[in-house]
């Protein structure tokens, strides 16, 4: 027996995506067969029926409403699947066999693009990795924004491992060589840390170079091995979108050392964008300072936390704002309002650019664009420099808005293919078509009355038939007066003669199939407008990248002006000088009373504070909530504190707390022993470390060993500003003998039943 032609059509094209489920297309449902079938069957709990196929058995099949598809699509996309759409790309009605079916395109972790699907204020990055034991390479991009970043640095695993946990991608292509070869465990220690789907490619060519040209790349040429992952990058992406990748309008390279280093350990250990215990935003950095009214915002403030500057002339730009939006709560009130009423512009116009975006979408980015002059009318008076920069650039796409308001409806269907898209006065063919289906049987009536009239005849009638169409009826005894220069026969009866007029027949042709060619034209017109749209993407994404700046610095303001932060100072001589400074997390959550406590660290007399006190006395605390406060400054934000002088930082390191690492393989002492060596071999003088009962994994005399060395070796090797908190009462004798290193320890007072610590400078044995 032969499979039928409509599963042979099947058979092959699933033989171009093995490693997918298939989602044929057949009439309003998209059906799987075979093991897809069974497979998705089990997963999503879909009735399991069967399908005759040629073969002696019937084909397992199950299937789902196209119009309800993308949820089933994300469903498979979190258990870890790959999803091949295939749609028809002819009409079922000309066809004269099999209708034609392509994969238009693939859904996997990393490529999806409809914002249902996704954390609105998060990035969705896949990202390609080439590493081996000296150099690594990383490419990412988040298609639903268009953001591609390019990065490489003669480093180690690791270091490509702390780049990585920034954009913790939901997918990952990693490039095999033969360091992946030979070292197995890389791949699995990925997927274990980071929980993705990786693909391994075996990559030697250089493909899509004309490709990668035509991009600004701000002046910077891709050295060899960046061009290797972004080529390999576009690859994959035009693979799965099958070319419709035009939201990518620039590929922007960025050195390392362009902003503040912060590797894995510290991101999570200072909790920046996400708890330790419940990986939850609530009780994170970015949960006290997210008041942004963006989607867009939200994800560049997610950015910002994860990269601060290193140069003190954009972090004062940036203060210089906040300060003034704080100082101004007019302006900020009338721009926030603004903000309110703007959609997620960039994912809006990704999905026109990949020709995903429906007639709503293109209203939702109507009604952003609304406001924009508006927006830029109330940057008119401020005196910042970096506002007054975004003030004479920001372009309001006026062009764009006329375009939109005067060619959808307001209130448009959700499918494209139902009509009622294109306003009244667009296009006169839909004008007349609409007119055609609303007004066809006053038409008829119309033309009716006139040749009564006109010929005289009270008995003449206007009919129809699905043979003949539309057609005038004149009885036999009245023959005489029918003219012959207008009246062509169409049909003689026993007592009757039937004809057609010229201006019968384009009412005719107007009137029937109105209703079908509305929707078509309709169709092909909202294809026109979002091509037209499609083709302004650079703009508009300059546009949306300038509101998410403001976006995300009137919610540094808000968040200054609510709770009573101060403008830090950035120094230049390496000087931490805070004064009254409190953890911005714990005062939001804390129920009890919170002390403020002052912190003073220079390069020289002063930079190593050695911390003792009980346990539970928030030693921990204190420590983060100096790193909290040198790392808001350096993002550009307002600080809690009475005052505060901080310098550049280039990196701080932080080694709070025990925990082990299983699916690596490694115990608390291994972890802390790990995390310590990183430090000690990565900082400079300019470095801000944070350590907390190093040497506690082990028995008390290794224990303090390994304290005793570790700062010893920071004081005459690195010189670095660093906190130090230890049980080891011991390292208090360092303060007599090592000059920058200061004893403090935690005071304990009683308020009524609570207990209040404070920090005191002390000497032990004092």
């Amino acid at each position: 027996m032969a499979l039928t032609p409509m599963m042979q059509q099947y058979l092959e094209i699933k033989e171009n995506c093995k490693d997918c489920i298939l989602f044929f297309r057949l009439g309003d449902f998209y059906e799987m067969f075979f093991e897809d079938a069974e497979k998705v069957s089990r997963e999503l709990e879909i009735t399991l029926t069967g399908r005759d196929c040629g073969l002696e058995q019937r084909a397992p099949m199950c299937g789902v409403p196209y119009h309800a598809a993308e949820g089933y699509i994300a469903r498979l996309i979190e258990k870890g699947y790959k999803v091949a759409i295939c749609e028809q790309v002819e009409d079922p009605s000309v066809s004269k066999g099999i209708v034609r079916r392509e994969i238009v395109r693939i859904v996997t972790p990393g490529t999806l693009i409809d914002s249902n699907l996704l954390d609105e204020k998060s990035n969705n990055f896949i990202g390609c990795l080439l590493v081996d034991h000296s150099h690594f390479s990383l490419s990412v991009c988040d298609i639903s924004t268009g953001e591609f970043l390019v990065t490489s640095e003669e480093s180690s695993f690791t270091k490509s491992m702390d780049e990585l946990s920034k954009y913790n991608p939901s997918e990952l292509i990693i490039i095999e060589n033969d360091y992946i070869k030979e070292n197995e465990k890389v791949v699995k220690d990925i997927s274990n840390r980071f929980n993705i789907l990786i693909n391994i490619k075996n990559y030697e060519k250089i493909n899509n170079l004309d490709l990668i040209k035509k991009f600004n790349l701000q002046g910077i040429e891709l050295k060899e091995k960046e061009l290797l992952t972004t080529a390999c990058l576009f690859e994959y992406l035009i693979e799965t979108q099958k070319g419709s990748i035009g939201q990518i309008t620039e590929i922007k390279k960025y050195d390392l050392n362009n902003y503040m280093v912060l590797d894995s350990f510290t991101r999570k250990n200072l909790e920046l964008t996400e708890t330790i215990r419940s990986k939850s935003k609530k009780g994170s950095l970015l949960w006290v300072l997210d008041k942004t009214l963006t989607a867009m915002g939200g994800r560049m403030l997610r950015k910002w936390i994860e990269e601060p500057l290193l140069s003190i002339e954009s972090i004062n730009n940036r203060l210089e704002t906040v300060e003034e939006f704080v100082d101004n709560l007019y302006v900020s009130s009338d721009l926030r309002e603004y903000l309110k009423n703007i959609y997620d512009m960039e994912r809006l116009i990704s999905k026109v650019s990949c020709g995903a975006a429906n007639a709503r979408d293109l209203i939702s980015l109507k009604e952003s664009l609304r406001y924009l002059p508006d927006f830029k009318a109330a940057l008119s008076s401020c005196k910042s420099s970096l506002l007054k920069e975004i003030y004479s650039n920001l372009d309001t796409l006026n062009d764009i808005f006329i375009l939109l308001d005067s060619s959808i409806n307001d209130n448009p269907p959700l499918q494209l293919k139902e009509g009622g898209i294109i306003k009244q006065g667009y296009n006169k063919d839909v004008d007349m078509y609409h007119e055609a289906m609303h007004n066809g049987k006053r038409w008829i009536a119309e033309i009716e009355q006139k040749e009564k009239e006109l010929l005289g005849i009270k008995s003449l009638k206007i009919g129809f038939n699905k043979v003949f169409g539309y057609f005038i009826e004149v009885t036999k005894s009245n023959l005489s007066a029918v003219p012959d220069d207008r009246y062509i026969r169409k049909q003689t009866l026993s007592n009757c003669e039937r004809f057609i007029t010229q201006e019968l027949k384009e009412k005719e042709e107007q009137i029937l199939g109105a209703e079908q060619k509305v929707i078509d034209l309709e169709y092909e017109l909202f294809v026109e407008i979002r091509n037209q749209v499609a083709s302004n993407i650079a703009r508009i994404q300059k546009t949306a990248a300038y509101i998410s700046t403001i976006d995300v610095l009137l919610s540094f303001s808000r968040v200054a002006y609510e709770n009573n932060y101060v403008r830090p100072e950035i120094t230049k001589d390496g000087l931490i000088d805070i004064k009254d400074g409190r953890h911005p997390v714990v005062e939001k959550v804390i129920t009890n009373i919170f002390v403020p406590n002052d912190t003073y660290l220079n390069l020289t007399t002063d930079n190593i504070a050695i911390i003792t006190g009980p346990n539970m006395a928030g030693k921990s605390t204190y420590m983060r909530q100096v790193a909290l406060i040198t790392l808001l400054a350096q993002i550009g934000c307002f600080v809690p504190a009475k005052s505060a002088k901080v310098p550049i930082v280039d990196r701080i390191f932080t080694r709070i707390g025990a925990s082990d690492d299983l699916s690596l393989g490694q115990s608390t002492f291994m972890v802390e022993m790990s995390e310590v060596s990183n430090i000690l071999k990565n900082a400079t003088k300019n470095s801000l470390i944070i350590l907390d009962e190093v040497g506690r994994g082990t028995s008390t005399f290794d224990g303090l060993s390994i304290a005793w060395a570790v700062v010893d070796y920071i004081t005459k090797n690195i010189g670095a500003k660093t906190l130090f908190a230890t049980h080891y009462h011991e390292l208090t004798e360092l303060e007599e003998r090592v000059v920058g290193i200061k004893n403090y320890c935690i005071s304990v007072k009683e308020h009524g039943e609570d207990i209040i610590f404070s920090k005191k400078n002390c000497s032990w044995w004092s």
